[in-house]
Formats: structure tokens, C-alpha cells, sequence
């Protein structure tokens, strides 16, 4: 059986010399920043030196300096709530989308899709001015709701893609045998759309903790502050001491980059295969 034609070594070499050169874009930068984090205060510091030893406790200092432990804890919640009502949220409108009909259904999608387009800094002053009128504002609901309806556009979207890809042989043999849309989605859609959630679900991840607008606007109490927020504060704090400042990035980071690594394999599923079995 033919397995399709083979790639020249020239086109090898090329596509792997691209990838290399932006690999190498991507790296360098944090080879940089990994440095400066473990040198010591009392070396020279910028560029790519190589510290005299390894300082590990530079990422203690900046921890209890930068007051993280409370910000890593807000972002966490904000983060995981976030992605818990876009998961759901997604799901259901995007099986509605998909495999429902009712009147007006493209022109809603249509709508929904323009979130897409539309920046944070378009509607951020409003949104604030609409939040502190029924009392919002400095809590995690200013967090939450605004982030989570950011990403349900793309949520929406992403699901509605994956469900119309699903077989509707098997949607319309369920029917067949009694079940209703809510045990179809639930029983027979959603587990083979695994990969597919995970990879929703790790870029709304990123997105979400990642996200400085929103926080900075809708928060002024210490305590409700995320990760990327106190960052700001902390680089304001220690403009000069970059070996604190590259610490501090690096633990801001460390969740995110350990979160894909863990997912990184049903990420790349979701990416090439969409709905994927496990």
C-alpha cells in the first residue's frame, strides 16, 4: 500500500531549519530570563551571563517579598472557575449550534462570534461603570464573569466546530433507542470530545492567567489581586534588582508552562484530530 510521496532531503532540511530558527526565537528569551533568576544579587547582572553559582533563593525572596502566595491563590480561583463556566457554557450552546435547529440560530452565532473582535479595552470602562452600579467591583465576581464571557465567543465556537464533525449516524441511532439531546450530549458527544475540551480548556487556562486588564481595572484591594497584577506592583518595587524581577516572572509563569506539559499530549490532539478517541 502506498504511503503517499516522501519529502526530499531539501525540503526536510528546509522544514526543519525553519523550525529550528523559531525554536530558537521561542527559547532564548527564557534561557535569558532562567539565568537571570538563579544569579546572584552581587554578580553583574543583564544579558546572558553565566552566574557565578546558582542563586535558588532568589525565588524565596521574591515569594515573600511579592506577597504571591495570596495573588497565586487568586489566580488560581479566578482561573479555575472561569474555565469551569466556559467549558460548560461552551458545551451546551455549542451542541445547540451544531445539532439543534430554532429560528434565528445563525444570525445568534453571528453575534456571538463578533466577541471575537472586539478587544478588552473597547468595553472595559463601561463594563467597570456597570459592575460597581450593582456592587461588583472588588470581588471575584468581577473577575469571573467578565473573563468567562471573553471566552465564551471562542468557546462557542471551538465546540460548535467539534460537535458538527460528530458522526449523526449515532446521534440519530440514540434517538432511535429513547434518549433525549441532554443524555446524547452528556452519554454519546462529550466523551469522545475530550481531546478537543482539553485543548479548549488550556487556552482559556492561559488566556485567563495571563489576563492584567481586567484585574488592574476591576479590583483595587491587595487581597483580590492575580498573579500577573501583583507582578506589575513587584516590578514597579524592584525596577533595578533583575535577578528578583526574573524570579518572580519565572513563578508567575511556572504554573501555565507545568499545566501544558501535563496536557500537552491531548492538547496536540485536540489541535490536529479535533474530536479524537482517547
Amino acid at each position: 500500500m502506498s504511503r503517499g510521496p516522501r519529502r526530499r532531503p531539501a525540503e526536510l532540511g528546509l522544514t526543519y531549519g525553519v523550525l529550528g530558527v523559531f525554536s530558537l526565537v521561542a527559547v532564548v528569551p527564557l534561557v535569558g530570563v532562567l539565568l537571570s533568576a538563579v544569579t546572584p544579587a552581587s554578580d553583574p547582572q543583564g544579558g546572558f551571563r553565566l552566574p557565578s553559582r546558582v542563586e535558588l533563593g532568589n525565588f524565596a525572596e521574591a515569594w515573600s517579598r511579592g506577597h504571591f502566595s495570596s495573588y497565586m491563590i487568586s489566580s488560581v480561583l479566578v482561573t479555575v472557575c472561569v474555565v469551569v463556566l466556559t467549558v460548560v457554557l461552551s458545551t451546551l450552546a455549542g451542541y445547540a449550534f451544531a445539532r439543534m435547529e430554532f429560528p434565528g440560530r445563525n444570525i445568534l452565532f453571528l453575534l456571538l462570534l463578533s466577541g471575537l473582535l472586539l478587544p478588552a479595552e473597547a468595553f472595559v470602562i463601561p463594563l467597570y461603570y456597570n459592575l460597581r452600579t450593582v456592587g461588583l467591583t472588588d470581588t471575584y465576581g468581577a473577575l469571573i464573569l467578565p473573563q468567562t464571557a471573553q471566552s465564551l465567543a471562542f468557546g462557542i465556537f471551538w465546540m460548535r466546530n467539534q460537535f458538527r464533525t460528530f458522526p449523526g449516524e449515532i446521534l440519530e441511532a440514540g434517538r432511535l433507542d429513547g434518549a433525549d439531546d441532554w443524555r446524547l450530549l452528556w452519554r454519546v458527544v462529550v466523551p469522545p470530545s475530550v481531546p478537543a475540551m482539553t485543548t479548549m480548556c488550556l487556552l482559556v487556562s492561559m488566556w485567563t492567567w495571563n489576563e492584567f486588564l481586567i484585574p488592574l481595572i476591576m479590583v483595587s484591594g491587595e487581597s483580590l489581586r492575580t498573579a500577573p497584577l501583583g507582578l506589575a506592583f513587584f516590578q514597579g518595587q524592584h525596577v533595578t534588582d533583575y535577578s528578583l524581577l526574573a524570579a518572580a516572572g519565572t513563578i508567575v509563569a511556572l504554573p501555565i508552562v507545568l499545566l501544558y506539559l501535563a496536557l500537552q499530549r491531548r492538547f496536540i490532539s485536540g489541535m490536529l484530530n479535533g474530536i479524537a478517541s482517547r
